[in-house]
């Protein structure tokens, strides 16, 4: 099998608060609703995934985080808007606990030109709560689905 090359980086925050998740509703003309977790595009001035996700939630949330740890990482097909090459885009999902969060620092392209409504909301961590919203990717909510523990342990202070 041909190994695909890989076009496009994102970092995402699962982002606990406590007993919250807190995710991004998004809204758009002619599209059904959709939950989503904080977090975008691996830029050219990210030194790291890990810089990206830091920068993507200060952006999108003016938001702290703390405690970063790697969780999950899910492969897709992509094809650019507009061309391009074509190939997969890897999302990686950092879970990680809010350390502040000010609405007003808000900025970047979802705040300055926004395509539709960015709400920022926040569900309960548990299975009931994730299927209360429809979150995607499917793979995420599939993999929170089955792993509500194993992803709160990621924060237990004697993981290291």
């Amino acid at each position: 099998m041909t190994e695909r090359p890989v076009v496009k980086r994102t970092a995402r925050a699962i982002l606990l608060d406590g007993a919250d998740l807190i995710l991004i509703k998004r809204t758009k003309p002619r599209v059904d609703p959709y939950w989503l977790t904080p977090g975008g595009g691996v830029e050219p001035e990210d030194a790291t995934v890990i810089d990206a996700l830091h920068r993507e939630v200060d952006e999108e949330l003016g938001a702290k985080v703390t405690d970063v740890v790697p969780c999950f990482v899910d492969t897709v097909e992509h094809i650019p808007e507009g061309g391009g090459p074509t190939g997969v885009k890897v999302q990686h999902f950092f879970v990680c606990r809010l350390e502040s969060m000010d609405l007003t620092r808000r900025h970047g392209p979802e705040v300055d030109e926004p395509c539709g409504e960015y709400e920022i909301v926040r569900v309960h961590f548990s299975r009931v709560g994730i299927a209360a919203v429809h979150l995607v990717p499917l793979s995420l909510r599939h993999y929170l689905d089955g792993n509500i523990e194993g992803v709160r342990a990621m924060q237990a202070p004697d993981l290291g």
